[in-house]
């Protein structure tokens, strides 16, 4: 499948499948199975996986459009499966033939990832890694952790002693050694966030997958920005359509081909332009919709409540300082 058909692909799930059901995806417990099913039968969630364990071996300018448009069809979906993607590039990109193991099933969808990576980022306290013989001990604690209860394994990043940063792909079950807290969050709630805390948390060796420095870390994480704002689109780009809206859909295209091209230094900015587009075309449907846009039925309330939490989802203080300028 060439890299086209892949998002014409994603666009027809997004508009026959996905966003019919979003306003009830967006009050229900969890996102259905059936969605995350038909994802992985379709091979969508191998999109960055390497062929040669059964994935699509798309580019990042594909993947981004694919995240696009599925965010635009249902966005709780999409950020279950999004959590998924990380971890089979990270894995892919590894160069460890070790960790070929896990990747045919990943690809597959037959083993579904979450990530753990907020409690490594800076804050008071950040998650530990312990070395212990063989293996690691884990203390602390991981603020948002997505997809729980859909996904099987979760791909943890913690601060070593000396100040590396590990990543350790555990199996997503809770036991006396941790806790899970769910969260209740104002959109996309279906996407089953919790708050994770590991307490003497043993394991196994040869679940690491990667050591690096902090800062090798940081730089990492800074290239990775682009991805999220494929989500801020997907919603400009629902309200465009729902709008009928030319001009709004042609600055999604505009800032599209932005994320598409700045460097990593200027990526903060973009990622930003998104952010505050999502947020000016939910507000715009709102405004175009009148007064019934407050009634839980309408998709114009869901789209206005998902753009304020891509307002700060993902975010960053260079992208939050940006974002004070536009809106301020």
């Amino acid at each position: 499948m060439s890299d086209e058909p892949v998002v014409q692909h994603a666009r027809r799930l997004a508009d026959e499948l996905l966003f019919p059901a979003a306003l009830q995806v967006d009050g229900a417990d969890a996102v259905p199975r059936s969605h995350l099913d038909r994802l992985a039968a379709d091979g969508l969630y191998g999109l960055s996986g390497p062929r040669a364990s059964g994935g699509l071996a798309a580019g990042r300018a594909t993947a981004s459009r694919v995240t696009e448009e599925l965010a635009g069809g249902c966005l709780a979906t999409t950020f279950v499966w999004l959590q998924h993607q990380g971890v089979v590039r990270r894995l892919a990109d590894s160069g460890d033939a070790d960790h070929d193991r896990w990747l045919p099933a990943l690809c597959r969808g037959e083993l579904r990832a979450g990530v753990a990576v907020a409690g490594v980022r800076p804050g008071p306290e950040p998650l530990r890694a312990t070395r212990d013989g063989d293996g690691w001990v884990l203390e602390g604690t991981c603020p948002w952790v997505t997809g729980w209860g859909l996904i099987d394994v979760v791909h943890v990043a913690a601060r070593t002693d000396d100040g590396d940063v590990v990543w350790l792909l555990l199996d997503a079950a809770a036991g006396p050694t941790w806790t899970v807290e769910r969260q209740h969050l104002v959109a996309v709630d279906a996407s089953c966030t919790v708050t994770v805390a590991w307490s003497a948390h043993r394991v196994a060796g040869d679940r690491l997958t990667s050591r690096s420095r902090y800062q090798e870390w940081q730089a990492d994480d800074a290239r990775g920005l682009r991805g999220n704002g494929s989500l801020a689109l997907g919603v400009a780009g629902r309200c465009a359509s729902l709008l009928d809206d030319d001009a709004l859909a042609r600055d999604v295209d505009v800032v599209r081909d932005t994320l598409d091209s700045v460097t990593v230094d200027a990526m903060p900015a973009a990622r930003a332009e998104a952010s505050a587009l999502a947020w000016r075309a939910a507000g715009l449907l709102v405004l175009g919709h009148g007064s019934r846009s407050v009634l839980r039925e309408q998709h114009a309330q869901r789209l206005a409540r998902e753009a304020m939490f891509l307002l700060v989802f993902g975010s960053r203080p260079a992208i939050r300082d940006q974002l004070f300028q536009r809106l301020g």
